[in-house]
C-alpha cells in the first residue's frame, strides 16, 4: 500500500467449501495480474461466513487454506494487505453504524438473502439478513475505489454505492463512493453437473466442482463425468450449456478463441476433448498445488502475512471510522 495515487480496490471470498477452479479463473486470476497496478486489498471474510453454522475448528483450518491458496495463486502477500476479516474490529463496527443508514425494504429485496434462507430455512438469523451492510462496510472502510465484482455481487455493490451516497448527503463527504470493476479476463464458470448453474464451492455434490488442490487423478474423473449432451459435437451453441462451460473453461486457460477450439477439435469427439480440458486444467494448477505444499508447511512466514496485513489495515480502516464517528456525534477517542 506504498503508492497512495494507485487506485484502491478491495475484494473477498468466503472461507466456506473449497476455493474451486470458477473462483482461480473468475476472482483470483484476475486479482494476480490487477495487484500491480493498484493498492490491493485481499481479505479472507470470515465474519460472512457464520451466517450459516459452521464447525470451528474446520473454519480455522479452512481460513488459513484459503488464505495460504491466495498466496499460491500468485498474489504478493508482502505488496498487498491479506488478512483476515475477523482481525480487523472496524469492520463490524462501521457494519452496526451502517446499519442505521440502510432501509428494511433495500435488505428485502436482496436475492441471496431469498436464496440462502430457502436452504437454510432452519436458520434465518439476522445476520443472514443484513450481511450485505457488512460487505458495504467491507468496501466504503478503506475508500474503495474499484471491485471487482460477477452479476451476482452487483446488487451488493449498488447497495453500498447508496449507502455511501445517502451518509454522504447527510453528513457531507465521507466515503468514496465505490465502483463495479470488471476486469479483461475472466469468465463465468459452471458446475460441471448442472450447468445451467454457477460452479459453486459448496455444492454437496463434488462432482459438481474442481478444487484448486484437486489432483490430477480427481481433475480427470470430474471432467469425463461432466454433463454434455449426446450430439458429441464440440461447438459453441445456445442450450448445449455443458459444452459451452467446457469450451469456456477450456478457452480461459489456453487463452485459444471459440472459433480456434472448435476448429481444433473438429471431427473429434467428446472423449478426446475432456481429456484435453482436463490436460489443460491440470497443468494450470500444477504450480498452484506446489507452491501451496510449500507454503503451508511455513507457519510462522503465513502468520506474518496475515498480522503484518491485519495491522495496515486497521491503521487505514480507523482513519475511516474516525471521520464516520465525528460525522455521527460520537465523543472522540483519546486512546
Amino acid at each position: 500500500m506504498e503508492n497512495e495515487k494507485k487506485k484502491v480496490i478491495f475484494s473477498g471470498i468466503q472461507p466456506t467449501g473449497c476455493i474451486t477452479l470458477g473462483n482461480y479463473i473468475g476472482a483470483l486470476k484476475n486479482w494476480v495480474e490487477l495487484q500491480n497496478d493498484y493498492n490491493c486489498l485481499f481479505s479472507v471474510v470470515d465474519l460472512h461466513s457464520i451466517t450459516v453454522r459452521q464447525d470451528p475448528v474446520q473454519l480455522r483450518k479452512r481460513c488459513v487454506d484459503f488464505l495460504v491458496q491466495y498466496l499460491a495463486c500468485g498474489i504478493n502477500g508482502e505488496d498487498n494487505l491479506v488478512f483476515f476479516q475477523s482481525h480487523v474490529p472496524q469492520h463490524a463496527e462501521l457494519s452496526w453504524i451502517l446499519n442505521c443508514y440502510t432501509y428494511m425494504g433495500e435488505l428485502s429485496r436482496m436475492t441471496q438473502f431469498k436464496d440462502k434462507s430457502s436452504k437454510h430455512a432452519d436458520n434465518i438469523n439476522a445476520g443472514l439478513f443484513t450481511y450485505p451492510v457488512l460487505m458495504a462496510a467491507d468496501i466504503l472502510l478503506y475508500q474503495t475505489d474499484l471491485v471487482p465484482v460477477g452479476n451476482d455481487q452487483k446488487q451488493h455493490l449498488e447497495l453500498a454505492r447508496d449507502i455511501a451516497i445517502r451518509f454522504n448527503g447527510i453528513y457531507g463527504d465521507t466515503f468514496t463512493v465505490p465502483e463495479g470493476f470488471m476486469p479483461k479476463a475472466g469468465a463465468r464458470i459452471m458446475s460441471l453437473q448442472e450447468p445451467t448453474s454457477k460452479m459453486s464451492k459448496s455444492d454437496p455434490n463434488e462432482n459438481g466442482f474442481i478444487s484448486i488442490l484437486d489432483r490430477p487423478d480427481a481433475v480427470v474423473r470430474k471432467i469425463k463425468r461432466a454433463v454434455t449432451d449426446s450430439d458429441n459435437l464440440i461447438k459453441v451453441r445456445e442450450g448445449h450449456d455443458g459444452i459451452n462451460n467446457l469450451i469456456t473453461i477450456y478457452s480461459a486457460i489456453t487463452k485459444k478463441s471459440n472459433e480456434e477450439i472448435e476448429a481444433e477439435f473438429d471431427g473429434k469427439g467428446y472423449g478426446d476433448f475432456k481429456m484435453a480440458v482436463a490436460e489443460a486444467i491440470i497443468e494450470e494448477l500444477k504450480p498452484i498445488q506446489q507452491r501451496y505444499d510449500e507454503l503451508i508447511k511455513d507457519k510462522a512466514y503465513i502468520e506474518q502475512i496475515y498480522t503484518n496485513g491485519a495491522k495496515i489495515a486497521q491503521s487505514l480502516a480507523r482513519r475511516t471510522l474516525s471521520k464516520v464517528h465525528r460525522r455521527v456525534g460520537f465523543v472522540d477517542r483519546k486512546f
